[in-house]
């Protein structure tokens, strides 16, 4: 008898792409691959988020079982769902595939459905020790040490550019250090009830002539009554 999957990643028949199963570390994963979490009174799964387009969603769903398989996990993706690595018109060959996490990472963001978890994703770029932000800083650090390695005018002046970007990233982290706290503290507004949306269109649209009236134009309305003609006589 075969051993079952522990994560089962499929399109629906109505177009969503959801995961189900595996334990924390494999929801950890799937919350990294760009997957959001559904709940009911009963139950939970992981979808992905809507009107993303099937090829964008075909990617990180393939992208999803790659890293559940590369820690162990058995994984069921639909075959309708198995793409190569994620692509992009100007990385056609899915090279940069540091650039992708950050545009995962993008796309989760803006999937996001409560600050919570946005405020969760920002702290991947903003966390001041392992965040997106500290680590570019210590790359354009790395980047200036191999630059003045060449011991040329050159090298020097183009390691003074990679230490100020490198400045510049580690100003930008402080900054925003809590940034994301910020985020989580925010309330979304709630949405206006039916009867309030009633209400308010019967308060704001024009008022309607009523039957059995005519309508009078401000040009009448000032105007005077004509007066009367005397009556003349002979």
């Amino acid at each position: 008898m075969p051993t079952p999957p522990d994560v089962v990643i499929t399109r629906h028949p109505t177009g969503n792409v959801t995961a189900e199963g595996g334990d924390e570390l494999a929801t950890t994963l799937l919350k990294r691959a760009g997957f959001v979490i559904e709940t009911t009174p009963r139950s939970f799964w992981y979808r992905l988020p809507w009107d993303m387009g099937e090829a964008r969603e075909n990617q990180m769903a393939s992208h999803a079982a790659r890293m559940l398989t590369a820690v162990g996990y058995r994984v069921d993706l639909g075959p309708d769902l198995h793409v190569g690595p994620l692509t992009t018109p100007s990385d056609p060959q899915g090279k940069h595939v540091h650039g992708h996490q950050v545009l995962r990472l993008t796309d989760e963001l803006n999937g996001a459905e409560t600050y919570e978890t946005a405020a969760d994703l920002t702290e991947h770029v903003l966390d001041p020790h392992d965040g997106v932000l500290v680590r570019l800083s210590e790359f354009f650090e790395a980047a200036a040490e191999q630059a003045k390695a060449s011991e040329t005018d050159a090298g020097w002046d183009l390691s003074y550019d990679f230490a100020e970007a490198a400045a510049t990233l580690t100003d930008l982290g402080e900054d925003l250090h809590d940034s994301a706290d910020q985020l989580r503290a925010l309330n979304r507004p709630a949405k206006p009830s039916w009867h309030a949306r009633v209400a308010n269109y019967y308060a704001t649209a024009p008022a309607t002539q009523r039957a059995g009236t005519s309508a009078i134009t401000p040009a009448s309305a000032a105007a005077p009554p004509p007066a009367s003609r005397p009556n003349r006589t002979r």
